[in-house]
């Protein structure tokens, strides 16, 4: 089992026990199973998703969980630029896709994990690392 959520990724996820709240915990687990050192935040000005990366910063986030009344997203934040073979991939934005989840069993479809750990790989590319910071020199 994944680590435990605090409290307040607890209440968003599970929108205090509605049922689409286990899919959201079920792909919680997935996500975090696939990228344990996944940073897990809510952000303020984004309240309508918990949003997964590698660092604390908006930019940092490759992926997010998002309820809806009928049915969780997962969304990756770099998706437009994820391969799709199983043309599941929703949206026509610039940057994002998601992709829809109505029930447990749809989490467990094969190509969850693989497509989690794409755009983990995609996001780990997009943090700098500050080990390759070059010194200024004046």
């Amino acid at each position: 089992m994944a680590r435990a959520p605090d409290q307040q990724v607890l209440d968003f996820l599970t929108g205090y026990d509605s049922p689409i709240g286990s899919v959201a915990l079920a792909l919680r687990e997935v996500l975090l199973e696939e990228v344990p050192d996944a940073v897990e935040k809510v952000y303020r000005n984004h309240p309508t998703a918990v949003w997964y990366g590698f660092g604390p910063k908006m930019q940092d986030m490759f992926c997010y969980i998002a309820r809806a009344t009928a049915h969780v997203n997962l969304g990756f934040c770099r998706g437009a630029s994820l391969q799709d073979p199983s043309h599941v991939l929703e949206g026509e934005g610039k940057m994002m896709r998601h992709v829809k989840f109505r029930s447990e069993r749809d989490v467990g479809r094969p190509f969850v994990r693989r497509y989690v750990r794409a755009a983990a790989k995609q996001g780990a590319g997009s943090v700098p690392n500050p080990a390759k910071r070059t010194k200024r020199t004046a």
